[in-house]
């Protein structure tokens, strides 16, 4: 009878794994499944027609990925299914910061620290300083997810306490006055503006009081009391692998940047496709590891806990520095910069993930 309930119990878990995308490969899953799963509801009978010929052409590419063997993750089904890639792209909100220079610091890897001789896994997650997924909603705020993730970790780290911090804070107050990574808000702008942004206003606000809304706001910042503030903050060496590893095993999760056009249907597996240069998505890294010999980042989204693998993505990763490609972009205004920041700029990695990369230091609880 043990060995009996084993089996099913077997069978349940396997099915679990696989329901992610086994119905994104049958034919029978419709556009009517879709709207059920996701609780989808369509102003009008236009806008439920233009959702429906998204979706079944999405959802081709999906079946597509999932029936090539040579890839090495999987596409799924997603509340983004239903969207166009614009309304995609405005969710991401951020072009790279080129020409930012408030910061405090560079961090780069100590010179009695080698990469060889760290952990084989990393995963910050585990040790009780990161908390679940957030999703941004229909707000181009992903810096300000990823900035408040760091500053949650390495307040955690350096504390012992894990707070919920406001990122309607940074959207409503964070100065942008060079329009790095746009215009700022909901209209983008970069992590390291809003460490700055909190180091110099005194502290951040608590989640439970400076409430979400996915809307740019009236700064409120002056009628909550802060909870917790950083001494500053520091820049990683630019487009190094050993820096970045070293950081995040060493010190805590770090904020990086993306090219993240390719990423919309990812569900599960290792992430390994052509992204491209444009750097428009800001995340957070909260460690690494390897799976039958391929190494891989562990990335935090802000797409809610309902994509990729609980609100993550495991993003290839090198075996080292030597084996590092780069790509240059060419239009960085188009996809990153501040306004009067170079006309090229040279971003490497997976998906550009070594180009831009931050976090706080001397976190304290106010």
């Amino acid at each position: 009878m043990k060995i009996y309930i084993a089996i099913i119990l077997s069978v349940i878990a396997l099915a679990a794994a696989h329901i992610k995308y086994s119905h994104e490969i049958a034919h029978e899953y419709t556009f009517s499944d879709y709207e059920n799963e996701f609780g989808k509801k369509y102003a009008d009978e236009q806008e439920h027609l233009l959702r429906k010929s998204i979706f079944e052409a999405n959802f081709e590419k999906i079946r597509a990925i999932n029936s090539n063997p040579k890839k090495t993750w999987k596409a799924g089904v997603n509340n983004l299914t239903d969207r166009m890639n614009t309304e995609i792209n405005a969710l991401k909100g951020y072009n790279r910061a080129l020409a930012f220079k408030s910061f405090k610091k560079t961090f780069t890897a100590p010179s009695d620290i080698k990469v060889t001789d760290l952990p084989t896994s990393v995963d910050w997650r585990t040790k009780g300083v990161v908390n679940a997924v957030r999703n941004q909603g229909g707000c181009g705020s992903c810096w300000t997810f990823s900035a408040i993730a760091t500053l949650e970790s390495h307040i955690a780290i350096q504390t012992g306490k894990l707070l919920s911090l406001s990122e309607q804070q940074m959207v409503d107050c964070t100065p942008n006055p060079q329009h790095c990574g746009g215009t700022g808000g909901c209209e983008g702008a970069t992590q390291e503006l809003g460490f700055d942004y909190v180091h110099k206003i005194g502290g951040a606000i608590s989640r439970d009081q400076y409430k979400y809304t996915a809307r740019d706001g009236t700064c409120q910042d002056a009628k909550h009391d802060k909870v917790a503030s950083i001494e500053g903050f520091t820049k990683l060496a630019t487009n190094d692998y050993d820096t970045l590893m070293v950081a995040v095993a060493t010190k805590g999760p770090v904020a990086i940047s993306v090219a993240a056009d390719a990423w919309s249907f990812y569900s599960e597996g290792i992430f390994s496709e052509d992204c491209g240069a444009v750097i428009d998505h800001a995340v957070t890294l909260v460690g690494y590891g390897e799976e039958a010999g391929q190494g891989f980042w562990i990335v935090r989204n802000s797409w809610g806990s309902g994509w990729g693998e609980d609100g993550h993505i495991r993003i290839a990763r090198e075996k080292s520095s030597k084996d590092v490609k780069c790509e240059v972009d060419y239009n960085p205004g188009a996809g990153s910069g501040c306004e009067g920041g170079p006309s090229q700029i040279t971003v490497c990695g997976e998906c550009g993930m070594y180009s831009d990369s931050s976090m706080p230091f001397g976190g304290k609880l106010i």
